[in-house]
């Protein structure tokens, strides 16, 4: 009996059940619980999630990694709203912000995101999904709320405390590039996955769509004020207040999404990738999941019986653990450091071209008739701003990102952002060197179908790709990687080749270089046809086929002593 008891506790260490679970993120590991081998355990489980029938958790699971997406693309698509009434507000007289103002404020929350994206990246792979979901969004919240309240005072300018929150911001945004990724792929189906992870991605469209309408709102609400202003630089007294408050409200709102989604990111569990192929515990799922599970605090299962479960878990299972040295093993096989290129480079060369299209914004904005130029008072300004970006966003953004959700489990990520980056190298191509002879009506054209094919196209792919593709263990590392990679693009094609345009500028021609811009951004689109190459197909594929981690497990030794079958017994 005493025999019968020793042999069965560490056996029983296998069969805790574990906290961690809500409405939108579904406890796996609990289902295969009373499975002893670990490498058993992980393989059913996994297959679990792999095989089963989308369903209504999965939508609530892309809603929560969702609007932490919408958050972000509504807080990065005000910053051109927000410069706008920052001039209006703080430089009367002249009604706009210095251009080094503009630009600095803009390229602040690049910057930050870089360093977001970099950091979350590695940490959620170093100390666990779980403990860094949530947090960025904390960081996004904090400095919506810091920015909106921001306001100058004799030793502090204004807009150093605006880079300073938005570089913050960037942080928080950049963090959740990786973690939203890597957290909606290691849940999803396979045979839906890339739908779900583009759905999250998607959310960017209908934030800036919402941000446009928010400034809509309250242009309108504060008509009266704006109207008394015939120029911008002659909104004083109670029309500087409207603008202040405006401006205010928009920054501001963007927090409102945030908190709605904070309590779902803080109690999910951990991904059970993450628990079976790094943190090696199988005794408890998600050792470093604070949640409650039934209206029960954070599960406290029992401490020898972990111990004895996770070093059982140390020797048997198959997949490699992580550390700075295979990290650069692995890396240093040419297939995998190809693949890092491949989504790295890609990402990088469609970022420096992204923001290229806005360069034609106020051309655009002209040809349908909401060009600001001509506006008779502040308000009109503002209005054919708001209205003017609302046609923008509808006309190419958002039917783009929607057909490639519809689209990504068909015809593949590689053939999507193979297709765009040749549709996308012709239209530059256009632009550029038929720049000066293309009417405005034509530039119109081509501006929507460009925006329409960079999000039907890389601007979707270079996102789900770097999800899929990497081994657990340095799944965010790499994706935080990939996406940093395309910051840097944005920051040098914002900061150093589109400020290219105004070379040689004289009054009668502010732009006589914009020709060589586009051609030096189709000149990218093109480069990204190659990165395409080294990137493979991964639709319908689980992540341990895409990764090399779906080896079988390895067949237990023929044990024909006594003592190699006590041995095999008590594990």
């Amino acid at each position: 009996m005493a025999d019968d008891a020793a042999t069965a506790a560490p056996a029983a260490a296998f069969a805790q059940k574990t906290s961690g679970g809500n409405n939108a993120y579904h406890n796996f590991h609990n289902d295969f619980v009373h499975i002893q081998d670990p490498n058993e355990r992980r393989r059913l489980a996994l297959a679990e999630i792999d095989k089963a029938p989308f369903g209504w958790y999965h939508v609530r699971a892309c809603i929560v990694a969702g609007i932490g997406f919408f958050t972000d693309s509504y807080d990065i698509f005000a910053v051109s709203l927000l410069n706008t009434m920052l001039g209006i507000v703080y430089y009367p007289g002249k009604g706009s912000l210095p251009t080094s103002s503009d630009n600095a404020i803009k390229l602040s929350t690049s910057a930050g995101t870089v360093i977001g994206q970099l950091v979350f990246g590695y940490l959620a792979d170093h100390v666990g999904r779980k403990r860094m979901y949530g947090l960025e969004l904390i960081i996004i919240i904090f400095a919506t709320l810091g920015q909106a309240l921001s306001s100058g005072s004799p030793s502090v300018n204004i807009i150093g405390l605006i880079i300073f929150w938005r570089v913050l911001l960037g942080v928080g945004i950049g963090g959740d590039y990786p973690l939203s990724s890597i957290i909606t792929s290691e849940f999803a189906t396979t045979k839906w996955r890339g739908a779900m992870m583009g759905a999250v991605f998607a959310m960017q469209g209908i934030g800036q769509l919402v941000c446009a309408f928010v400034m809509l709102f309250v242009t309108l609400g504060f008509k009266e004020a704006l109207e008394a202003s015939p120029k911008t630089s002659d909104c004083t007294g109670y029309c500087t207040v409207a603008v202040d408050k405006m401006w205010r409200t928009l920054i501001g709102f963007g927090a409102v999404p945030a908190c709605i989604a904070l309590y779902y990111r803080l109690t999910i569990p951990e991904t059970p990738r993450y628990t079976f192929d790094i943190g090696r515990d199988v005794e408890k799922a998600a050792d470093d999941v604070k949640a409650y599970m039934s209206g029960k605090a954070e599960g406290q299962p029992d401490d020898v019986a972990r111990i004895q479960a996770r070093e059982a878990a140390q020797t048997q299972m198959t997949v490699p653990k992580a550390s700075w040295s295979d990290f650069i093993r692995h890396y240093s096989i040419p297939k995998n450091g190809l693949l890092l290129f491949g989504t790295a480079g890609s990402w990088f060369c469609l970022d420096v071209a992204f923001y290229g299209l806005s360069l034609n914004n106020a051309t655009i904005l002209n040809v349908i008739g909401y060009s600001t130029s001509g506006a008779k008072s502040t308000y009109e300004v503002l209005y054919n701003t708001a209205i003017g970006n609302l046609i923008i966003v509808l006309a190419g953004a958002v039917p783009g990102y929607w057909v490639s959700v519809a689209t990504l489990d068909t015809l593949g990520r590689k053939t999507i952002q193979m297709g765009g980056f040749i549709i996308l190298t012709i239209l530059f191509i256009v632009m550029g060197f038929a720049y000066n002879h293309i009417s405005s009506n034509g530039l119109l054209a081509i501006y929507v179908i460009a925006q329409f094919f960079f999000n039907f196209g890389p601007n979707m792919t270079t996102f789900i790709v770097p999800g899929e593709v990497f081994p657990t263990r340095y799944r965010s590392t790499s994706h935080g990687i990939s996406a940093a990679s395309g910051k840097i693009g944005s920051i040098i094609g914002q900061g150093a080749i589109s400020t290219l345009r105004t070379r040689g500028a004289t009054p009668n021609n502010p732009s006589p270089w914009m020709d060589h811009v586009l051609e030096i951004y189709a000149l990218f689109m093109l480069l990204g046809c190659f990165t395409t190459l080294c990137i493979p197909e991964t639709k319908r594929k689980t992540l341990e086929e895409l990764s090399g981690e779906d080896q079988p497990a390895p067949l237990p030794a023929p044990s024909d002593s006594s003592n190699g079958k006590n041995t095999a017994e008590s594990l």
